[in-house]
């Protein structure tokens, strides 16, 4: 009996939603994904609309970019959503929110929207990952901000964003030139 238990449990998927702008798509958001699948069968990226940040890309641009990074991952779905994310967890078969942390600042923010989160659906949780050690400094804002001054963003970024946002910002060509961009 307990047996039959035991497999139920293994059949029914873990499912986890990694919510954010990710204006653009970092290699830290990346690697909070890849870490996920190692304690969830499945990880849906919901990319938020939100109207409180002047986004870079549209939503339609990120969801085609984040896409494109986990197309060889069958167990990384991309959605975006309007409005509460507790709404939006409401319509999947998730019960966990992933956050990724990089540093205590982050924790205060996370911690308040995850009080919240829970006071509106008691079922939900939220499971905070630590961004690795190599990315614990790159954040989208960031990244568009170097990006935008003609800085190197490859090694923090798919070459696919960092190709995207040279074609945002539009460089003049010599200006490209000088930085060996040569697309």
């Amino acid at each position: 009996m307990a047996q039959k238990g035991k497999e139920e449990n293994q059949s029914v998927s873990r499912v986890a939603i990694y919510p954010g702008s990710f204006d653009p798509i970092t290699y830290g958001h990346i690697d909070i994904v890849e870490r996920s699948l190692e304690i969830f069968d499945t990880v849906i990226v919901a990319i938020a609309y939100d109207t409180s940040k002047n986004a870079l890309f549209t939503v339609k641009e990120r969801m085609e970019t984040v896409k494109a990074v986990f197309a060889h991952v069958p167990n990384v779905v991309v959605d975006s959503f309007k409005g509460l994310l507790v709404h939006y967890v409401e319509n999947t078969n998730a019960k966990v929110i992933i956050r990724g942390l990089r540093a205590t600042s982050d924790f205060e923010y996370e911690f308040h929207m995850a009080s919240m989160n829970r006071s509106l659906n008691p079922h939900l949780d939220t499971v905070f990952m630590m961004t690795s050690k190599d990315y614990f400094f790159v954040s989208s804002r960031t990244i568009k901000e170097v990006a935008s001054l003609g800085g190197a963003v490859e090694g923090l970024v798919p070459g696919l964003v960092a190709k995207r946002l040279r074609q945002k910002f539009r460089l003049p060509v010599t200006k490209k030139k000088a930085l060996g961009w040569d697309d």
